[in-house]
């Protein structure tokens, strides 16, 4: 008899019923009840999944209350995975403010209390020496891309210690949704080292270590044991987007020391700058002028905010021709003291002093846009409301078209909404967020505010990294991914207001990402998988995860 070698065995009975990657419900057609003992353990109904989708999406619906409908979403993750993603994709722009920003920063705040069913790898201190037998208790061997925190500082909510494994499990769940990449071959970690929010210590339902958060040497050692754990498990081939949510003073250095031996992405700070690169590429079209013509002011010297001025840096340079120092005179970056300048040296932390020009000390926002005349304002600061009135009209005084991102999450902390910057310069900002704001009418027209979201890089990079096989992640990498996504904007939606494509295009878009980034791989001698497949595009689209039912015999 001929062997099919695809073939698979699964559960059956009730313990198939309980398994989530292949449990498909009432959807089970009446042959399979009759072949894997199912019969009497569901209603005689049998209903497809588009079905299924559609009922969940009314259920989803009568929910008011947005963390409702998040924990409804994970229970349904936790009962049916395919069912889960298939209502991810088909219905990408109204949930993905549910399993990730806004959301999943309530979700993380309220971690201890709607937990139900672990979703990932908690590595604490408690296991230090064994962290590789922690590691060999996950039950997937195929691990192709990894996300872990360690919850110091989660979106703009500060330290949520343990609790912060909502962010792993949010960004993996669009990893396979968005990127293609199979659910089976994400894994999410919290590194648990302690918490320094006495709230969370405090909260007898909290479910982290109950301890000060260590640091130093304890810190360290336990992530480089972690590292050496990952890479010995999984392979260097293995895609760690690592350090996420990680406080500054720890990011910036771990990816520093682990990017010339692991396969690492910082998604805060790589993966922000090339989303937010995209934008101002797709923004040139409706502003005019090249990179290297505008002028860009920062308000946040963190993570994001260096991260993105460095790739502005990195593509003006590339375009140009001119060096990388020189490209850098382009940006300014104000932080909790002011204007980084020259004369501030001494005190910076080693990570903004790139961005430290000669120029006369200011220590307020407006003073510095007065000073520097900047076309282009980007928010990163995670404080709510600090581009007022005279910020935005001072923008706008010098400006036809000001370009202003407002990229702090969540909503409540960005700097701007999109009806006061429409407001605020008579209609004419060319405007993005990094949360979600309703479509806003100003003198007649209706405006649909671009989002400056990850997710649209994110899961085509990693994707991406994946089929090529990469060994290491090259700051060309991120440009390619940033020129491939603005060129996915139209001038239908430039009309409309967003300098972003759609949502509903995004397993397109990230196929193309994909194929962009895979060619850079290729092209700088960091890909594995050989030979190159001829037509990258369609390899990548052949690659990813579609969440169909399967057939069972």
């Amino acid at each position: 008899m001929p062997v099919t070698p695809w073939a698979f065995s699964v559960a059956s009975g009730y313990t198939l019923l309980r398994d989530p990657h292949h449990n498909k419900g009432l959807a089970f057609t009446e042959r399979e009840r009759d072949a894997h003992y199912l019969r009497g353990l569901l209603p005689p109904g049998v209903v497809s999944q588009d079905l299924q989708v559609k009922k969940i999406m009314h259920n989803l619906r009568q929910y008011k209350v947005p963390l409702q409908r998040y924990v409804a979403m994970m229970d349904l993750q936790e009962r049916n995975e395919r069912l889960f993603y298939k209502l991810l994709i088909d219905n990408v722009e109204e949930l993905l403010p549910v399993v990730y920003t806004p959301t999943v920063g309530e979700a993380c705040q309220k971690y201890g209390s709607i937990f139900r069913r672990p979703q990932g790898l908690y590595v604490s201190l408690r296991d230090k020496g064994k962290v590789i037998d922690v590691l060999r208790n996950w039950p997937e061997r195929n691990i192709q891309v990894i996300v872990v925190t360690d919850g110091e500082r989660i979106l703009g909510l500060g330290d949520l210690g343990c609790q912060g494994m909502g962010i792993p499990v949010g960004k993996l769940s669009l990893y396979t949704a968005l990127g293609g990449v199979r659910p089976s071959a994400c894994l999410p970690i919290t590194i648990d080292v302690g918490t320094n929010n006495e709230q969370l210590l405090n909260d007898e339902f909290y479910i982290g270590l109950r301890q000060r958060r260590a640091t130093g040497e304890e810190y360290h050692e336990l992530m480089e044991e972690f590292m050496d754990a990952v890479k010995q498990i999984y392979g260097e081939k293995v895609l760690i987007q690592q350090f996420e949510d990680f406080a500054n003073h720890n990011a910036f250095d771990l990816l520093a020391k682990y990017s010339k031996s692991h396969l690492v992405f910082n998604d805060d700070i790589q993966g922000t700058a090339s989303v937010v690169l995209a934008g101002l590429l797709s923004s040139l079209k409706v502003v005019g002028g090249t990179l290297a013509e505008h002028t860009y002011l920062f308000l946040g010297a963190g993570e994001a905010g260096t991260g993105i001025a460095e790739l502005i840096a990195l593509e003006i340079s590339k375009q140009t021709n001119a060096p990388i120092e020189e490209c850098r005179k382009k940006v300014f970056l104000v932080d909790s003291k002011g204007l980084i300048v020259s004369s501030r040296k001494n005190s910076l932390q080693p990570f903004k002093t790139s961005w430290a020009h000669e120029r006369e000390p200011v220590t307020t926002l407006l003073d510095a846009i007065k000073s520097i005349r900047p076309t282009v304002l980007i928010g990163t600061s995670g404080v709510g409301r600090a581009f007022t009135k005279e910020v935005i009209e001072a923008m706008a005084s010098f400006n036809e078209r000001p370009v202003i991102f407002s990229l702090s999450n969540p909503t409540s902390h960005s700097e701007c909404t999109a009806e006061e910057a429409y407001k605020w310069t008579q209609g004419r900002a060319v405007f993005a967020s990094g949360s979600p704001f309703d479509p806003v009418e100003y003198d007649g027209k209706i405006r649909v505010p671009g989002q400056a979201n990850n997710a649209y890089i994110f899961p085509g990079f990693g994707l991406g990294v994946v089929i090529s096989g990469a060994i290491r992640v090259h700051e060309d990498m991120l440009l390619a991914a940033s020129e491939t996504l603005a060129a996915q904007a139209t001038q239908e939606n430039f009309d409309k207001g967003s300098i972003f494509p759609p949502f509903t295009n995004i397993r397109k878009i990230s196929a193309l990402i994909a194929a962009s980034v895979a060619a850079k791989a290729y092209e700088l001698g960091l890909a594995t998988r050989l030979p190159r497949p001829r037509d990258l595009e369609k390899y990548a689209e052949s690659c990813m995860y579609t969440p169909v039912y399967r057939s069972y015999r």
